[in-house]
C-alpha cells in the first residue's frame, strides 16, 4: 500500500474535522493520530483507489478513532500506542466529547455515499456499541465462555472490519456477503492475536504493561482456554487473579500455566482457523493482497 494514499486518507480525516469552526476541537484532535489503518488498507485492497473509496476510508477512520477514545475512558487507559492518551492529557469529559464529535462528523459524510454503503457502516457502529457494553458487563466477573467472548469481539472489533469489506464490495459491485465473511473472520482473528500479544509481549513493545487486559477484567481467549485445562483446585486460583494487580510471582504462575497447558498455542490456532476461513467464500481471482493481510495479521508482534 502506497504511503501517499494512506497520507491522503489521514488528510481527509483532518479535513472533515477541520469543518468544525472550533479551536478547542482542533486542539484536542491534534493530540491523536491514525494508527495502523487496517480498515483503510482493507477497503483499498478490495475497492481500489477512487474518490468514493478514499472518502469511505476517511469515514471509517473517524469511527475507529472515536471508538478508541471512548475505549480509553472506559478502560481508564493512560497510554495509547506508548504515548499519553487523550483522557490522560485532557480528562475523560473531553475525550468522550471528541469521540462524539468524530462519530457525528463520520455520520454526516456517510450520507453522501450510496444508501446501501451508508446503512452497512451505520449498522456496524450499532454492533460496535453493543459489543462495548458486552465488554464492560463481562468484565465484572471471570468469563469462562468462549461463545460469549467470540460474540463480544464479533461486535466490538470485527463488525467495523466486516462492514468495511462489505461496503467496499458494494462500491464495486462484488459479492457483499462473501467479503463480509472475509472481514468478520479477519476481525475475529485480529482480536484473538491482539489478546495473545497482551500476554506474550513486553511493556516496551505494547506501550502498556503486559497482562493489562486481565488486570482490567477482560477474560480473553488464552485465559478461557487455560481455565478449562486447569484442574479444579487451580481454576479458583485463576479466577481470584481476575481484575487484580498482579505481582511477579502471580505473573510467573500464569506464564508457566500457559506454557504447560498450551493455552497460548491453542488460541493462536483458533485465530489461524478463522484466518483460513476468511477467503473461503470469495471467488477465484480475488486480490492476493487479501491473503497478504491475513498472513501479516497472524504473524505480527504488536
Amino acid at each position: 500500500m502506497h504511503n501517499e494514499i494512506l497520507q491522503r486518507i489521514c488528510e481527509g480525516v483532518a479535513s472533515m474535522v477541520g469543518e468544525f469552526d472550533n479551536p478547542y476541537i482542533q486542539e484536542l484532535f491534534s493530540k491523536i493520530s491514525c494508527g495502523k489503518m487496517l480498515r483503510s488498507r482493507l477497503i483499498l485492497a478490495i475497492a481500489g483507489e477512487s474518490e468514493e473509496s478514499i472518502k469511505l476510508c476517511s469515514i471509517i477512520e473517524l469511527i475507529q478513532l472515536a471508538s478508541l477514545l471512548h475505549d480509553d475512558v472506559i478502560d481508564e487507559a493512560m497510554k495509547r500506542r506508548g504515548v499519553d492518551s487523550l483522557n490522560a492529557l485532557y480528562g475523560n469529559k473531553n475525550a468522550i466529547m471528541l469521540g462524539d464529535v468524530l462519530y457525528s462528523k463520520a455520520y454526516y459524510h456517510l450520507l453522501s455515499l450510496p444508501t446501501k454503503v451508508a446503512k452497512c457502516v451505520a449498522n456496524s457502529v450499532c454492533l460496535l456499541s453493543s459489543g462495548e457494553i458486552r465488554d464492560v458487563f463481562m468484565a465484572k466477573s471471570f468469563n469462562p465462555s468462549m461463545q460469549e467472548y467470540i460474540l463480544m469481539i464479533e461486535e466490538k472489533t470485527a463488525s467495523l472490519i466486516a462492514s468495511s469489506a462489505k461496503a467496499s464490495a458494494s462500491l464495486i459491485g462484488e459479492d457483499e456477503e462473501a467479503y463480509h465473511h472475509y472481514g468478520l473472520c479477519l476481525g475475529i482473528a485480529f482480536q484473538i492475536i491482539d489478546d495473545v500479544l497482551d500476554i506474550t509481549q513486553s511493556e516496551q513493545v505494547l506501550g502498556k504493561p503486559s497482562m493489562n487486559d486481565f488486570r482490567e477484567g477482560k477474560t480473553t481467549l488464552p485465559y478461557i482456554k487455560l481455565y478449562h485445562s486447569l484442574p479444579e483446585n487451580e481454576r479458583e486460583k485463576l479466577v481470584l487473579l481476575h481484575n487484580k494487580e498482579l505481582n511477579e510471582e502471580q505473573k510467573k504462575w500464569l506464564f508457566e500455566s500457559f506454557e504447560k497447558y498450551g493455552s497460548i498455542k491453542e488460541s493462536i490456532e483458533i485465530a489461524k482457523q478463522y484466518a483460513q476461513s476468511a477467503t473461503s467464500k470469495l471467488q477465484k481471482g480475488y486480490n492476493p493482497k487479501l491473503d497478504e493481510m491475513i498472513e501479516a495479521m497472524i504473524q505480527r508482534s504488536f
